[in-house]
């Protein structure tokens, strides 16, 4: 399994529009192959905040959602919208033994 977390500011004024468009691409990214879960998260301290949270059957399935149609033109709305670039952090589904 791959975890993604993406990480993204978003201008105050952008808030509405961002929240809109997320709904759109996390509803068609559900129906992509190897989608476990993909879900929307805003920070309780910073509310133009926001948290992608990602799980992926497959590396392969995590490629093929990142050339979908509907997440270029998530791409594309969305990025105006952003105080800064988003940080993306994928994880592998191994547990750690010990720390």
């Amino acid at each position: 399994m791959i975890y993604v977390v993406a990480t993204t500011k978003v201008k105050p004024e952008g808030r509405e529009a961002f929240i809109a468009g997320a709904k759109t691409c996390i509803a068609e990214t559900h129906k992509e192959k190897g989608c476990i879960s993909y879900e929307l998260h805003a920070s309780v301290n910073d509310p133009d905040v926001f948290v992608f949270v990602e799980r992926w059957e497959t590396r392969d399935d995590l490629t093929a959602h990142s050339r979908a149609p509907h997440l270029k033109a998530w791409r594309e709305l969305s990025a105006p919208m952003k105080a800064s670039p988003t940080a993306i952090e994928i994880i592998s589904g191994g547990k750690v033994q010990k720390l």
